[in-house]
């Protein structure tokens, strides 16, 4: 690991410097592997978070009943080693050559692949319409919120809208609900629009966010979803 940046009390972004990277795709992933002293191995696979051509990063959130992400939270350091393996995945990805409207929905750490795709718009000057819906607890959960408020302002086609399911800063103007047909249809583009979706949170998040969709007329066919969650 050549960094370690706290996003949030939750979550943290390792910068890794791995030999003979051949490069990855916006949205693709890896897997990370640990070994105890003992021997026992565990791995998880985690959303690469940095665009193309910008190294390898990944954003970890904490999980309660984690064997990998409270090490990678709570105890790694610049130096430490881990294995990987990666890239991977070629169907939840964004290259930034399609000049369709993107419209990318985020539940929590799911704004990973999201934000891969929203720096390699920007890498690329792509002129690609896109919004990204981010669904966070708090405003303190809130990943990347400085670096995609940020992009946002540029004024080149880039637009972040975000809702906090559990609580609100005084003064809070924007939506505070789950995500529902209603909120979805206050953002995405119109269904004739044919715009490129991607979808990432878990299970329960993304069923929730394609089936909205798909209630406002989306063809499924544009909906590319990806789940995760703790395993065992």
């Amino acid at each position: 690991m050549s960094a370690v940046k706290a996003e949030t009390p939750r979550v943290r972004t390792l910068e890794l410097e791995v030999p003979n990277w051949a490069g990855h795709r916006a949205g693709q992933h890896l897997d990370v592997r640990l070994t105890a002293e003992d021997g026992y191995q565990a791995e998880r696979s985690y959303s690469i978070a940095s665009a193309p051509g910008e190294g390898v990063a990944i954003t970890v959130e904490r999980l309660g009943d984690g064997e990998v992400s409270p090490y990678l939270v709570d105890e790694a350091r610049e130096g430490d080693r881990v294995e990987v393996r990666g890239p991977i995945g070629g169907y939840f990805v964004w290259d930034g050559d399609d000049l369709q409207p993107v419209l990318l929905v985020g539940g929590g750490s799911g704004v990973v692949p999201l934000a891969a795709m929203a720096r390699q718009r920007a890498q690329v000057g792509s002129t690609a319409p896109m919004k990204l819906l981010v669904s966070s607890r708090t405003i303190e959960d809130v990943i990347y919120r400085d670096e995609l408020d940020a992009l946002a302002g540029n004024g080149f086609g880039f637009e972040v809208v975000h809702t906090l399911t559990r609580s609100q800063p005084p003064g809070w103007t924007g939506y505070s609900r789950r995500i529902d047909p209603g909120l979805l249809a206050d953002v995405a583009w119109p269904a004739p629009e044919s715009p490129r979706v991607y979808v990432c949170g878990s299970t329960r998040f993304v069923d929730a966010a394609a089936d909205g969709l798909l209630q406002l007329g989306y063809d499924a066919r544009w909906i590319r979803t990806e789940r995760f969650g703790a395993t065992g």
